[in-house]
């Protein structure tokens, strides 16, 4: 029986299906990684990048692990001029959550929320589980609802 995560909780708390996975016992921490010790398609598991607009207006985007963010499109998704990747260190004291455990699921605040279109490929996707180890495949379009998620392509 495996941790349940804040993660976990929030989706059993809204009755949304998920199924959990658990990779802990491994050094697998970047995305490429992860899939390759669950042997899951790259473009069909997630990585969660938060961004910070000249505003100071904060960005969540949902983008394939075998992708990168285009921060041209992603800043034409949200209405910007432009965005930038906010720094490693204040991602845990504005999400609560860390580097390789960052899930749009359950932030300290709610952000406005873009996920890559290619996303609609698939019934569900991988996303992380909020903490590293841990990983959830949940369906796009319940992940969707619950982050109140927008669809763009933002990828390059």
């Amino acid at each position: 029986m495996q941790d349940k995560t804040n993660v976990m909780r929030i989706l059993d708390s809204k009755k949304i299906w998920y199924k959990s996975y658990c990779y802990k016992d491994t050094n697998a921490i970047a995305g490429l990684d992860v899939v390759n010790v669950l042997s899951e398609d790259p473009n069909q598991a997630f990585k969660t990048l938060v961004t910070r607009s000249n505003n100071g207006i904060y960005y969540v985007f949902v983008v394939p692990v075998s992708k990168e963010l285009d921060l041209k499109k992603a800043a034409k998704s949200v209405k910007e001029k432009s965005i930038d990747m906010i720094k490693q260190k204040d991602l845990l004291p504005l999400t609560g959550y860390v580097h390789g455990g960052c899930s749009p699921i359950g932030m300290k605040k709610s952000f406005k929320t873009i996920i890559d279109v290619s996303a609609k490929n698939y019934s569900t996707i991988f996303v992380s589980g909020g903490k590293v180890g841990y990983q959830i495949e949940i369906g796009i379009s319940n992940l969707a609802d619950v982050v109140k998620a927008e669809f763009y392509d933002i990828v390059k």
